[in-house]
């Protein structure tokens, strides 16, 4: 049974900001996060996803205040990522408020501890995110970065999700560095090769531009489709995406 295109807002965070930027640079405040939240769950966004997108980076947790009141705010599943490293932190973004955690560098480094959690919580809150970028240095031609774009690692991103895929991980967030940003389409190939290595739910991300991205990637095997700086220009609205995928026969929540 295929199930419905879920559209998710991703708010990326820095300094208790929205902000966003072009392949993970040069980022620009945008907003306040809650009331961004706010204003997605008002015009019918199916999840939201906070990224704290240097908490790796400094050696932190991502910012629970903020968290918990959004989580006052809005009645559909909060995914939150950002330094988590330990079940312990889990366990602490799910207090706040959050439904899924999203793991980024910390599965990369200590893939174990994608098990210990979803053995805690259940595979349904975890959401492993993954930093790909084009690489002629791996056999698949595409290479996981981690740090939030900032760090190579030379691991062959396609082998890793062969190898990792069965321990625990509920959704992939697939998020393309060399789109991130640019307006020019999904990553389109890395979205159908992934499809066709795992049966696990795909979330693609980097590189919106217009409501025939988001079919593209529909069309491609994504499970639900994440964009940031589309949506908060308010040049593409989440009813425009839904509309169109209904247009295209594309179930929709």
């Amino acid at each position: 049974m295929t199930l419905a295109i879920r559209i998710i807002p991703c708010l990326d965070i820095n300094d208790g900001k929205v902000v966003k930027g072009i392949k993970f640079q040069d980022l620009n405040d945008i907003g306040d996060p809650v009331e961004l939240a706010q204003r997605y769950y008002a015009q019918g966004a199916d999840e939201i996803t906070f990224l704290d997108v240097t908490a790796s980076t400094e050696d932190r947790l991502a910012m629970l205040e903020i968290i918990s009141r959004t989580a006052d705010t809005i009645f559909i599943p909060l995914t939150v990522g950002g330094g988590v490293r330990t079940l312990a932190d889990v366990k602490l973004l799910l207090a706040a408020g959050a439904d899924k955690i999203s793991v980024g560098t910390a599965a990369i480094a200590n893939p174990d501890l994608l098990r210990t959690i979803s053995d805690a919580y259940g595979d349904q809150i975890l959401v492993v995110s993954l930093d790909i970028k084009r690489s002629n240095l791996t056999p698949s031609g595409f290479e996981l970065t981690t740090h939030g774009g900032r760090e190579t690692t030379g691991l062959d991103a396609f082998r890793w999700i062969e190898t990792y895929q069965g321990v625990g991980i509920g959704e992939l967030l697939l998020n393309s560095m060399d789109s991130d940003g640019t307006r020019s389409g999904f990553d389109i190939g890395l979205i159908s090769a992934v499809r066709d290595l795992t049966g696990l739910p795909l979330i693609a991300s980097g590189g919106a531009g217009s409501v025939a991205d988001f079919v593209q990637a529909a069309n491609s095997g994504a499970s639900a489709v994440l964009a940031a700086s589309v949506f908060h220009t308010g040049e593409i609205t989440i009813e425009e995406v839904k509309q169109e995928l209904r247009d295209q026969m594309i179930e929709v929540r």
